[in-house]
């Protein structure tokens, strides 16, 4: 129902990406029974990343439209490891998509 595959593009060590196998564009097109699947190999991606990499944090994604920076429109989750150091201050995590909305 869903698999999963490092990211083509990695932001940082063990990026990876969780994907349905029914092409829809949207995460809010998916069923319950899809977000469930995505959810379980979510959780056992991360284990496998905790396993290679060993990573402080993760941050998790999923770009849904044109306007919030969707370039490929078949949904997949990012799973993003994060790490002490990686960025000068880590403050607002996903907030930091929008230049200036970090800092509150």
């Amino acid at each position: 129902m869903s698999y999963s595959r490092w990211d083509n593009f990695p932001v940082s060590n063990g990026h990876a990406e969780v994907i349905p196998k029914r092409h829809v564009e949207s995460y809010f097109e998916l069923s319950q029974q899809e977000v469930e699947s995505l959810y379980e190999l979510l959780l056992m991606t991360k284990k496998e990343i905790d396993e290679r990499y060993s990573p402080n944090a993760y941050n998790v994604g999923v770009n849904v439209g044109l306007a919030a920076g969707q370039t490929v429109f078949h949904v997949h989750i990012h799973l993003i490891p994060r790490y002490v150091g990686d960025v000068t201050n880590s403050r607002g995590g996903v907030r930091n998509i929008i230049p200036g909305k970090g800092d509150y």
